[in-house]
């Protein structure tokens, strides 16, 4: 799904109504009325809750006071608070406030003793649902909208706070907003995700963010070729063919190689291995330094392992090219993974620039596999097939000369940049991972959660590109490398979900990553 700025969001609200027909009161109607259906899907005793809802003068407002209205009539009892005079609410907030009245009363906040009266109440909600301001802000939000905010974030802490469309405060088309903004449990977002919610430090404040469309048509924004940002969701997912014809076999999903591991670090290998039989590939051939085979074999008896000659240290050793051997191993594969667990050994990172720029085939290139080319990050431009690499921050810094936290200051823009330096996808992981392309698109990941950081995650990651794009060819990137890194997040939310994140661990993705399949092509067939 494609992201849109605020501009192009009130274009498209005024397009449904004067091409489609649909008025804007009706889209008004719906955006608050899914606000509150989303909040009484998930408490059983509405009428027991203590909802705080707070209201700005305008079209934010007027959603709020429709979910106020339809939490009411489902059996609440919300307090509402409108930090405007009612004679400054205009147009269609002003006629859902004057609906809002025949259910219950307004409590006016526009002074600072005024707010200062409603504090107490705001300590106290369960629910408080924040319509304070909306996606028309610019600049930094002053005086008594200010306050308001930094009441919130300070005193809601046992608050479910639910943002309406985006969090008050938060700029629509920057990643950085200039002044305080609400730090949302949930943001219930309509018809498309804003670009400012997308990635951090904005995104901390997002909490878990929900799309709810309201009546807009798609192709008002996803047929717009200018917007170049998406947010993934199975949408992003509808070309590649997840169902499998009856008549298939093991060879119709390709063979995946696995280059990694070393002695030592055989877990790395076989995570990696596992990652990519569980993505669906047919066959899946882990090459390792022979010390650590016979460790990565026991994993899973469908592994398939071949050795490597090695160093005296028990890594990876350059006579793997120079006697033929890597040929000899590419042959029947369609599709590469080099790097988890090789070690930074001079002569295995030199073998590890041999083969990237020798190997024709579609090539993940993650973990040590990318360390080989930190003192000549250049020499990845001369790869012989299709590439796509899958640093973290500290990886991504090494190689562009940065620190991870300039990294992380410039996400988007650094990904897109290299992609297009190196003519290759880049997937720069961490929370919202990014998919970008040569061409300049790119993609930030709506599933993961903090329990994944945690060793060895990003190996079946690798595996799980390898495997996909085994399966489905580089012909069919960034989808497949989007959606290996869409299932690999919602694995680690349903492990999240059965034992908590504190303890999690990357064989636990592994064992959610049927769920996650069968979840995503679900939500394929519903549309």
């Amino acid at each position: 799904m494609k992201a849109v700025t605020a501009a192009r969001m009130r274009e498209i609200d005024r397009l449904t109504t004067d091409r489609y027909g649909v008025p804007s009161l009706d889209l008004m109607e719906h955006a608050g009325r899914g606000v509150a259906e989303w909040i009484a899907g998930r408490h059983a005793q509405l009428e027991s809750l203590r909802i705080v809802i707070l209201c700005g003068k305008g079209n934010n407002g007027g959603d709020g006071f429709v979910v106020a209205r339809h939490l009411a009539l489902a059996g609440a009892n919300p307090s509402l608070h409108l930090f405007a005079s009612p004679e400054e609410v205009k147009g269609d907030a002003g006629e859902n406030l004057r609906r809002w009245s025949e259910f219950g009363s307004v409590n006016l906040v526009t002074t600072p003793d005024a707010l200062d009266s409603i504090r107490t109440e705001i300590a106290a909600a369960d629910v408080l649902v924040d319509a304070l301001l909306g996606t028309g802000l610019t600049g930094a939000v002053k005086g008594l909208f200010a306050q308001a905010i930094d009441d919130v974030n300070r005193l809601a802490r046992h608050a479910e706070i639910v943002s309406v469309d985006i969090p008050s405060g938060m700029s629509s088309d920057e990643f950085v907003s200039a002044g305080p903004v609400i730090r949302a449990d949930a943001t219930i977002t309509f018809t498309a995700p804003k670009i400012g919610q997308l990635l951090p430090p904005n995104a901390d404040c997002v909490g878990r963010l929900i799309i709810h469309e309201i009546g807009s048509p798609r192709e008002l924004w996803e047929d717009d070729p200018s917007l170049t940002l998406h947010w993934l969701d199975p949408g992003e997912f509808l070309d590649l063919p997840l169902r499998r014809a009856p008549s298939t076999h093991k060879g119709t999903y390709g063979h995946a190689l696995i280059v990694a591991g070393s002695w030592g670090k055989a877990g790395a290998a076989a995570l990696a291995g596992l990652g990519a039989l569980r993505s669906g590939t047919g066959l899946v051939t882990v090459a390792t330094p022979a010390p650590a085979l016979a460790t990565v074999a026991q994993f899973a008896p469908e592994l398939m392992t071949e050795p490597l000659d090695a160093t005296p240290e028990g890594t990876a050793a350059t006579r793997t090219i120079e006697s033929g051997r890597w040929r000899e191993l590419l042959g029947g594969k369609t599709a590469v993974a080099i790097g988890p667990g090789l070690t930074t050994n001079p002569e295995t990172s030199r073998l590890v620039q041999q083969m990237v720029a020798d190997c024709p085939l579609p090539l993940i290139l993650d973990a040590d596999g990318l360390n080989a080319f930190d003192a000549n990050p250049a020499a990845l431009k001369r790869h012989a097939g299709p590439l796509a690499v899958t640093p973290h921050p500290g990886e991504m810094g090494r190689l562009t000369g940065q620190t991870a936290a300039q990294v992380q200051s410039r996400r988007l823009e650094t990904a897109l940049e290299m992609a297009r330096a190196w003519n290759a996808h880049v997937v720069l992981k961490g929370f919202r991972t990014i998919v970008a392309t040569p061409d300049g698109r790119a993609f930030v990941n709506s599933t993961g959660n903090p329990g994944m950081a945690t060793g060895g995650t990003g190996d079946v990651l690798t595996g799980m590109l390898a495997g996909l794009s085994a399966w489905f060819g580089a012909d069919r990137w960034p989808a497949a490398l989007c959606l290996g890194v869409y299932l690999h997040g919602l694995a680690g939310d349903l492990a999240a979900e059965r034992q908590g994140e504190i303890s999690l661990t990357a064989t636990d993705l592994l064992r959610e990553l049927p769920q996650a399949f069968r979840q995503t092509i679900e939500a394929l067939a519903r549309g």
